[in-house]
């Protein structure tokens, strides 16, 4: 499912109307007609429809993803995926422990264009590396991030992270994924490299490394890469889940 498809960021349509208008056969912005009989769009809506796509049709010629996110409901910030895919940067962090105030962030990795990239404490895990690797995203994918990567990195770094960002977490519920990351890639048939390995191990592989272990850190760094790369496997899955679920296609089998 596409942005073009979407009529549900203007006022006064909720999923009811459109879904109406999904059924009557209006399923891109261009096919919307004002003339339309559709319950619920009477004249005053049809023209706030016409003002979004105006505005939104430039805003997605210009890739402004920060638009469309203020722009739709949060729970339906799924639909921005298709359009912005490539520039999506899939990440996640491997911390010390769960308090952002008293523990350490040891490793992040991001995933993103087909390129992994990860940054590690002592190293190269610096404020400006972390704008560096946002700097080119339009979306932003974890899982669990809103809650947990995402504050954790502003914490520790003092830099502020306002890409648009879409927690998987939420939209795989919506489809009955529920539980961690590692449930949720076993139920959809993801399949990883090397053994699972819990936060607690990721804290003591930590510890090994800053005792003077190389293959801690690579286990741990491998670790970390490894969930980054399987998140867009699970973006990929869950966003068409959602769209066989929430789309309504022509009756001509026309749309997306």
């Amino acid at each position: 499912m596409r942005i073009e498809n979407s009529f549900i960021p203007v006022e006064g349509v909720g999923e009811t109307t459109e879904r109406r208008l999904w059924e009557r056969g209006v399923t891109t912005w261009e096919s919307f007609d004002p003339a339309v009989d559709v319950a619920g769009v009477g004249a005053t809506t049809a023209d706030r429809i016409e003002s979004f796509i105006a505005e939104a049709l430039a805003r997605l010629d210009d890739g402004d993803a920060a638009y469309f996110d203020r722009a739709f409901p949060s729970g339906e910030r799924w639909r921005l995926y298709e359009n912005f895919r490539e520039e999506t940067c899939f990440f996640d962090i491997e911390t010390t422990g769960l308090d952002e105030r008293r523990d350490r962030v040891t490793t992040v990795s991001f995933h993103q264009g087909g390129e992994t990239t990860t940054l590690v404490a002592g190293e190269d895990l610096t404020a400006r590396r972390l704008r560096e690797q946002f700097a080119d995203a339009s979306l932003l994918a974890t899982f669990n991030g809103a809650r947990f990567d995402v504050p954790f990195l502003e914490t520790s770094f003092d830099v502020e992270i306002d890409t648009p960002h879409l927690d998987l977490m939420y939209p795989a519920k919506r489809i009955g994924l529920s539980g961690g990351l590692k449930p949720i890639e076993r139920e959809i048939g993801i399949d990883r490299d090397r053994p699972d390995i819990s936060g607690r191990d990721a804290v003591r592989l930590w510890r090994e490394y800053e005792r003077g272990s190389d293959q801690a850190l690579e286990t741990l760094v491998s670790y970390n890469r490894e969930d980054t790369v399987n998140l867009r496997t699970l973006a990929d899955t869950v966003c068409d889940r959602l769209d066989d679920e929430v789309f309504v296609t022509a009756p001509d089998g026309d749309g997306d």
